[in-house]
Formats: C-alpha cells, sequence, structure tokens
C-alpha cells in the first residue's frame, strides 16, 4: 500500500478550500484518507496554511510521499528542510 500526503478539495464551485491529508493513492481525491494533516486556503492572501507539523514528520518518516504541491506548501512552512535534516 503505497501512502500519499496530498490535497483533498472542499468549498463550492470557484471557491476551493483544501484539508491535507494522507491516504492510499488508489483511494479517490476526495475519498476515503487515513489522517487528517490540516488545511489549505489559496484564496486568501497571503494563503492560509494550517498543519500539525508533528503529524506531518511522523508520516514523512513512514515513507509518506507527498505529491508535488503538497511538497512546496512543506518547504515554504520549513518543514520539508526539517524532515531533510
Amino acid at each position: 500500500m503505497a501512502v500519499k500526503i496530498r490535497l483533498a478539495r472542499g468549498g463550492a464551485k470557484k471557491k476551493p478550500f483544501y484539508q491535507v491529508v494522507v491516504a492510499d493513492e488508489r483511494c479517490p481525491r476526495d475519498g476515503r484518507f487515513i489522517e487528517n494533516l490540516g488545511q489549505y486556503d489559496p484564496l486568501q492572501n497571503p494563503p492560509m496554511v494550517n498543519l500539525s507539523e508533528e503529524k506531518t514528520l511522523e508520516w514523512l518518516k513512514k515513507g509518506a510521499q507527498p505529491t508535488d504541491t503538497v511538497r512546496q506548501i512543506l518547504r515554504k512552512q520549513g518543514t520539508w528542510a526539517k524532515f531533510k535534516a
């Protein structure tokens, strides 16, 4: 079972709001997930990111692979650097 850290879309049409979740890569985008790590709202200025750093680092150490978008969010927050160190 390959586990990914990815975004699950919520919100209304043209007003996206995302949850950062850990999910099996075979599950649909907005389908079943293992754990919710936080939220991401790209419409706010600056974009709102609310992630649990402890849970995120724990899943990265277990081998969960972030998607490209989630990896960029983690880099901006500094969590990716802590994981690599």
